[in-house]
């Protein structure tokens, strides 16, 4: 052997042996740190931010406790996200960057019809697991098998969005005969009102005006004229936040007094805004996803509320939370439960087990069906009864919007025609 290469061999030895045991170290410390990340977007500002930032707060909820138990697969969860400016042309840049540039393990959202439907074409193309918050049969368009959604539609889809309130008006004696829909010109408001269409002319019904208006719209005092000078029995409005109450505002001014009136009239899910409405709001009916009732007290979502609360406190957002504070904490509960259930981070895995097991949330148990949506609708209508004005409490308990419909959920009685319970 020549001189020198004896020590050479031992250092060589020595290299491998010590190769070796890193090799059969289950995990270095810096890997088993590594956070699962999950993305989405947000709509942090623009139009319906009031609405995304309670969702924001849920999802931070949920990652504190999900942390607090170990994390996903003995890793702590790491939220990513962006702000979407409540602009869906923005939404597809976010989902490339979150998958392509930030390498995400998991995605969630977006939040609302107009976003969700603008980030699919990039979901799909990368074959990524979603579960959309709170947006209207998106995946009608897409057919999409690792599409789930956190919307209680059922199998009625966009029908569910006012089959209750016609089901309402056609119970009435004597039944109303004429309906008047109005929408805004945006994805989440037309397709609710693709839904009324639907239903309204299965009811019987006949559409006697049917017109939709741009999203910038701030003045209603036309359109509610032209709504009263159709002399509808029955009028059904699709509408945002801001556009609600400038038609609810202008209603009231110009008198427009239907036998029934309301629909799925996003501004009314927010509590700030019916404090602000007050009284005007008497006799409206809503679609709402989620209500303060005995009915809705499902495991765990008291508590979920009572520690939003805490933190909305400080923040200049709606200090109550229940149209879409539980969906966002049980939208990340799904997908921890699926990892969980897996055992792996694997989109292909994760669609398949969600498709075929149940969970349990604190909006309630949720199964899904092949196109992702609930296969069991979750949704009811209320009716605004004796609002007072400036008062923000009375909306706590729900005393001041019973339950209307469905009967298994019912907590009062329609007053009828509108222009009854606006005395």
């Amino acid at each position: 052997m020549q001189p020198g290469w004896s020590k050479q061999i031992r250092r060589i030895v020595t290299f491998a042996a010590a190769a070796a045991l890193l090799l059969l170290s289950p995990l270095s410390p810096a890997s088993a740190a590594d956070p699962v990340k999950v993305g989405f977007s947000m709509a942090m500002t623009g139009a319906v931010a009031q609405n995304g930032k309670q969702l924001l707060i849920a999802l931070q909820l949920w990652r504190d406790d999900l942390n607090a138990r170990g994390g996903l697969l003995g890793r702590p969860v790491e939220l990513v996200y962006y702000d979407d400016q409540s602009n869906p042309s923005n939404v597809p840049g976010i989902y490339t960057k979150l998958i392509s540039v930030d390498k995400v393990d998991l995605l969630l959202g977006p939040y609302a019809t107009n976003m969700a439907a603008a980030a699919m074409p990039v979901i799909v193309e990368n074959n990524k697991v979603t579960i959309t918050m709170l947006a209207v049969s998106v995946n009608r368009h897409f057919d999409y098998s690792k599409y789930f959604s956190m919307q209680p539609l059922g199998p009625d889809g966009v029908k569910a969005f006012s089959k209750g309130f016609f089901d309402l008006a056609a119970a009435q004696t004597p039944k109303p005969q004429t309906v008047a829909i109005l929408s805004a010109d945006a994805e989440f408001a037309k397709t609710s009102a693709d839904g009324a269409r639907e239903n309204a002319t299965a009811g019987g019904f006949k559409i006697v005006y049917d017109k939709s208006y741009p999203p910038p719209t701030t003045d209603f005092a036309p359109t509610v004229r032209a709504i009263q000078a159709a002399g509808p029995d029955v009028v059904f409005v699709a509408a945002y936040p801001p556009d609600t109450v400038g038609i609810v505002r202008a209603a009231n001014e110009i008198g427009l007094t239907p036998k029934m009136f309301g629909g799925t009239m996003i501004g009314l899910l927010i509590t700030p805004i019916k404090t602000q409405l007050g009284p005007i709001l008497d006799g409206l009916v809503i679609m709402e996803s989620f209500v303060q009732a005995p009915t809705f007290n499902f495991p765990g979502v008291a508590d979920v509320l009572k520690r939003y609360r805490a933190v909305a406190a400080g923040e200049k957002i709606d200090q109550l939370g229940y149209g879409f504070v539980p969906f966002g904490y049980a939208a990340g509960q799904v997908l921890a439960q699926a990892v969980e259930g897996t055992s792996s981070l694997d989109q292909n895995k994760l669609a398949d087990y969600m498709h075929s097991h149940k969970f349990a949330t604190v909006v309630g148990d949720i199964e899904y069906g092949k196109d992702g949506e609930w296969t069991e609708a979750r949704t009811v209508f209320t009716q605004f009864q004796k609002v007072a004005p400036n008062n923000f409490e009375q909306f706590a308990d729900g005393k001041v919007q019973p339950v209307l419909w469905p009967p298994q959920y019912k907590t009062g009685d329609l007053v009828y025609p509108y222009a009854a319970a606006k005395q």
